[in-house]
């Protein structure tokens, strides 16, 4: 499965098949939640929310790549992420794109 955040795949003529997503709402433990909470009082950056975003990314990326297979897609283009906070500690992380198909 290719995947790119431009409108086409250089070297590939394409069919465009329909929009693919995935999402996730991810959260860390409370535990880690209260320790990251001292953080913001130094600065710097908090590990544990940045590991929690990586995880979340993957997961989702995971999930539409799952999708745009069972349209038979080689390939999904014009990939975006958005993210939003739904509680304190959790985030969700949407990914989309277009799944193609190479002719």
């Amino acid at each position: 499965m290719i995947l790119v955040n431009t409108d086409y795949i250089t070297g590939k003529d394409i069919e465009t098949l329909s929009i693919c997503k995935g999402s996730v709402v991810w959260s860390k433990n409370v535990g880690k939640d209260i320790l990251s909470s001292f953080k913001t009082l130094v600065g710097g950056e908090i590990k544990s929310y940045s590991e929690m975003m990586n995880e979340a990314r993957a997961i989702a990326t995971k999930r539409m790549v799952e999708e745009a297979e069972g349209m038979g897609a080689n390939g999904i283009i014009n990939i975006r992420y958005a993210t939003s906070a739904i509680m304190q500690g959790a985030a969700e992380v949407i990914v989309y794109g277009t799944a193609v198909k190479f002719k």
